[in-house]
Formats: C-alpha cells, structure tokens, sequence
C-alpha cells in the first residue's frame, strides 16, 4: 500500500535526526543521517498502520492512497554534491 504522511525531521545534537508526523503521532523513528532516517519510516509507519488496525481505529482521511497510479505531491530533502 501506498501512504501520504506529512513527516517532520529534527536534527539532534548528538548527530543524526528524530522523524515524527504531526498526523500521526504514534510515529516516531531516527537514523544517523538524513537516508537513515527516512529509510526508517517505512518500517516505523507499518508498525502504526498495523496498531490502528489492531485498535479498529482508521487512518486519518486522505492518507492512503488509493490509486498508487495518480499524481503524489511529495516534498522531500535533497541534497547535491
């Protein structure tokens, strides 16, 4: 499945960054680096979606995407050389 989940990433003084969602915020995750971090969502927003549905709770509207097909809106960190 595909989710739309607004995610904010703050950068922690030890290093590395804590992502949170201000939608959903039973979502919390880290990583050493901003690749890190994102690449830790996933695992962490599956461990929401998989606690709400053992909740009966739903997501919140317009965060599933249901046509994996159509145009996304997705701003994101880049970084270049």
């Amino acid at each position: 499945m595909h989710y739309k989940v607004p995610l904010v990433l703050t950068p922690q003084p030890e290093g590395g960054f804590t992502v949170t969602s201000p939608l959903l915020p039973e979502l919390v995750t880290e990583g050493d680096s901003l690749d890190e971090a994102l690449a830790s969502v996933k695992d962490a927003l599956a461990a929401v979606v998989e606690a709400y549905a053992d909740l009966g709770r739903a997501l919140p509207q317009n965060t599933l995407i249901a046509d994996a097909n159509s145009p996304v809106w997705l701003e994101t960190v880049v970084t270049t050389p």
